[in-house]
Order: structure tokens, then sequence, then C-alpha cells
């Protein structure tokens, strides 16, 4: 008679390895807590600073990263798919951001809606739509990270679907690092059936270790850092602000 497989081998070291009750996992989520508290207060970050390490963080990503304000976003995006040859684009227009873009947009490109079954339109989807907009749930700072929470509106497909994946995401939702959005968004009594987190375009690389981008998603990705809350008074100084460049 054979022996366990290596499948059973494991789990077997899993339970066995399992806590008998939840004392060690209190103890270690104090040990992680204290850790982060520790270094958080050793290194305060202001709202400017998030947004700077969130610009810097995608940007290296090869994201396009631009700041703007309230007022001045839809003019931007619009502007920049216009000249990018953009000329449908998918977002949901039932939504405050999503009414605003497709407001702004030059007759040269058509707002679409994710309104009808993926099956019925799947060919016109992947053949003929430009790009792709959301609006990020909150945003990672030190990685450079949305955090996407789709929905029926702006089902995942938008985000991964189109060539060019365009995204919103407000300065007053940014988070230092994972730990901090998990603690602040509560994480641990209860996630969304599907988070997305997205750090840049889509991008792979053969066994050669040669980077391509848009093999599995979008080749491009442009985002909007909208400042509000704290900041929107500092808009006028940094909005439109870019950094890095079309690629």
């Amino acid at each position: 008679m054979s022996g366990p497989g290596a499948r059973e081998q494991m789990l077997g070291r899993l339970r066995a390895a399992a806590p008998a009750d939840g004392g060690d996992v209190a103890q270690l989520q104090q040990r992680i807590d204290d850790y982060y508290a520790g270094r958080h207060a050793a290194q305060p970050l202001a709202p400017l600073d998030l947004v700077h390490s969130m610009q810097e963080a995608m940007s290296a990503s090869h994201a396009d990263v631009w700041l703007a304000n309230g007022a001045d976003w839809p003019r931007l995006l619009a502007d920049k798919l216009a000249a990018k040859g953009v000329r449908r684009l998918l977002l949901d227009p039932a939504s405050a951001e999503g009414a605003a873009l497709a407001q702004a947009l030059p007759d040269s490109v058509q707002p679409l809606a994710f309104d009808w079954p993926l099956e019925h339109w799947k060919a016109e989807l992947f053949d003929s739509v430009g790009a792709g907009f959301t609006v990020a749930r909150s945003g990672i700072a030190a990685t450079g990270t949305l955090v996407l929470a789709p929905d029926r509106g702006t089902p995942r497909t938008v985000s991964l679907v189109p060539p060019l994946h365009v995204a919103l995401v407000y300065a007053s939702t940014l988070h230092r690092d994972l730990y901090a959005a998990a603690q602040a968004e509560r994480w641990g009594e209860g996630m969304p059936s599907n988070l997305v987190l997205a750090s840049g375009p889509s991008k792979t690389s053969d066994i050669q270790q040669t980077l391509a981008y848009g093999a599995h998603g979008p080749r491009w990705m442009w985002v909007v850092i909208v400042l509000d809350g704290e900041l929107a008074g500092a808009a006028a100084g940094l909005s439109l602000a870019s950094q890095g460049g079309l690629q």
C-alpha cells in the first residue's frame, strides 16, 4: 500500500502546525500591530507625502500618473483619450465619475456602458473598445497599488480587457501600506468576493527574462490622483502635474 501523496503530506503538515486555540494567532496579530505602530510613528507621512509616494511607485511600474483637482480631471482625461486616438471608452454612466467623464468627452470618443451579458458582445469588446475607466476604492502608496472593488456597473472586465486601463483614485483614500489599508478598511471583518489589486499595466517575461507588456491584460495604465480632502486647497498648485510621459 502506497503512502500519502505530496498533497496529503503538505496538508498534514499544515494541520499539525495549526494552533489548538486562538492564543497564538492573537499574539502574532499583536506583534504585527506593534511593529507597524512603531514604524508609522517613527516615520509619519502627511497626506501629500502619500500622494507623491503613490505617484512615484506607479510611475516606476510603467503607469502614467497625473494629479488633478475635482473640477479639472474630466477635461484632463478627455483630452488625453482623444489625443491617444481612443474611439470607444467603457465606463459606468450611473456613477458620478463616469457621468462627469462621459460629459467631457469629445464627439470622437464614444462612451459605452457594460449593460449586457459578456457573451453577447465579447468579440466587439475585445476588438473595438480602446479603454476602460474605473474608480478605485483606495490606493496603497508604498507599492503604488490601486484597490479595485468590481461591481455590476464596472466588472473586472473593464480593467482587464481593453488595452488601456484608465483609473481614478482620490487622495483621501490613499493608505500608507497594505497593513494600513487592511486595518482602515477592516478587511479582517469581511472582504468583497472580488477585490483587484493593480499596480501597473499587465506585464510578463519569458524564460529569457524579456519583459513584455499587455500579454495578459492592458498594455497601458493611466491614473489620475484627485486632490481632495485636506489637499483640496493645494490643488491649484499641484493640479495637472504629471510624472512619466505617455507611452
